[in-house]
């Protein structure tokens, strides 16, 4: 009997092994195509309503192939919505284009509550999408919520405006968005920047080792590499 009792507990530990092992791979794997999928059915789900019934992916492959003819179709909404953004993108840098944005904005401008959230979004948007001026690209440590006390923080951009102006003079000052895990909130803040920590580690590795609760760092490798 003693003997085997080793080789029953081994037996099981390499099953336990396997299966953690098994998690690691496929998890990822799994979520990552899930998320995809369900996405790209949100955004099928959103904009094949706004096209035309007779020029539904549905009734165009009925035409081509026939009516019992069934063929996935999943994917389509997201074709169109590139489509039809990069036209929009195109239309709005020529000189018609924005003549009709500027025109569109007025008149959303004359609602009061409308022209709140849609100046907001803009912004949001502009800052984010921005080619000029990069946000988020930079990553460091912030003494946060008190001294002594550091939280990973996203660098964005440099105080602008009034904002700018009511901040104490003579300190370069930077904007740090400070992310709560599970990354569902945050805190902006405003420091000097000789008081913060630049780190080496991108924004998405930042973003899993919040999400994570600290349990996801970024590789050894990596950091030796960026040393």
């Amino acid at each position: 009997m003693t003997p085997t009792t080793p080789q029953k507990r081994g037996f099981l530990a390499g099953l336990r092994a396997s299966f953690l092992t098994g998690l690691v791979v496929v998890l990822p794997v799994g979520l990552t195509l899930w998320l995809t999928w369900a996405a790209i059915g949100w955004l099928d789900a959103w904009i094949l309503p706004l096209i035309p019934a007779a020029y539904q992916p549905e009734e165009i492959m009925h035409r081509i192939f026939g009516p019992e003819s069934a063929f996935p179709l999943r994917g389509v909404g997201v074709a169109v919505f590139l489509v039809f953004t990069v036209i929009i993108g195109w239309m709005a840098r020529g000189l018609i284009g924005r003549t009709l944005v500027r025109q569109a904005e007025t008149l959303v401008d004359r609602v009061p509550v409308v022209r709140s959230i849609y100046g907001g979004l803009k912004q949001i948007t502009e800052t984010v999408f921005s080619q000029k001026e990069k946000s988020f690209d930079r990553t460091c440590l912030v003494q946060f919520p008190r001294e002594g006390c550091w939280a990973v923080g996203l660098v964005a951009t440099k105080p602008k405006g009034e904002i700018a102006a009511r901040l104490p003079q003579g300190d370069e000052m930077i904007a740090v968005f400070v992310a709560l895990t599970p990354l569902t909130s945050g805190m902006l803040v405003f420091v000097p920047a000789r008081e913060v920590v630049f780190l080496d580690m991108k924004p998405d590795e930042a973003a899993k080792l919040i999400v994570s609760g600290g349990l996801v760092y970024p590789a050894v490798k990596d950091v030796a590499a960026a040393k």
